[in-house]
C-alpha cells in the first residue's frame, strides 16, 4: 500500500501566504491583506469547491453576486476583472471570500457591512459544494 501524506495547516500556510501576497498589491494601491494561517476547514472548503462555476439557483446566485459586488465597491476592488459572475470558477470565488474574511480589516460602515456578509456567502457556497460532491459520489456509485 502506498502511504499518503495529509497536508497540515503548517504545510499549507507558506503556499497560501504566497498566493495571497500575489492577489493584493502592497504598494498602497488597494487593501493589504494581513498574513494569517488558514484553518484546516477553510482549506477543505476551497479544495471541495468546483473548478468550474457553482451551480447556484437564481436566488442564491443573486445573493452571492450582491455580496461580491458590495465588497468590491466598499473596498475599491475588481476581484475578477473581465469575468462575468456566472463564469467565475467556484474554487477561486470561495477562496477569495475566505481570504477577504480572514485577511482584511474593515474600516468604516460600508466596509464593515460588506465584510459581515462574507460568512453567509461562504457557508452557502460550501453547502453547495458539499451537495455537488455528494451527488457526484452517488452518481459514481450507481454506475
Amino acid at each position: 500500500m502506498q502511504a499518503t501524506r495529509h497536508a497540515t495547516r503548517r504545510d499549507l500556510a507558506p503556499q497560501l501566504i504566497s498566493i495571497l501576497s500575489r492577489l493584493f498589491r502592497r504598494d498602497g494601491a488597494g487593501p493589504v491583506i494581513k498574513d494569517y494561517i488558514p484553518e484546516l476547514s477553510e482549506v477543505r472548503m476551497v479544495r471541495r469547491a468546483p473548478e468550474r462555476p457553482f451551480a447556484l439557483n437564481a436566488t442564491d446566485a443573486r445573493y452571492v453576486e450582491a455580496c461580491l459586488r458590495e465588497f468590491e465597491t466598499a473596498f475599491g476592488l475588481d476581484a475578477f476583472p473581465g469575468v462575468a459572475f456566472a463564469e467565475i470558477p467556484g474554487r477561486a470565488l470561495i477562496g477569495r471570500f475566505i481570504d477577504w474574511w480572514r485577511g482584511l480589516d474593515p474600516e468604516g460602515e460600508a466596509q464593515q457591512n460588506a465584510h459581515s456578509r462574507l460568512p453567509g456567502a461562504i457557508r452557502l457556497l460550501d453547502t453547495v459544494s458539499a451537495l455537488m460532491e455528494e451527488l457526484s459520489q452517488r452518481g459514481a456509485g450507481e454506475r
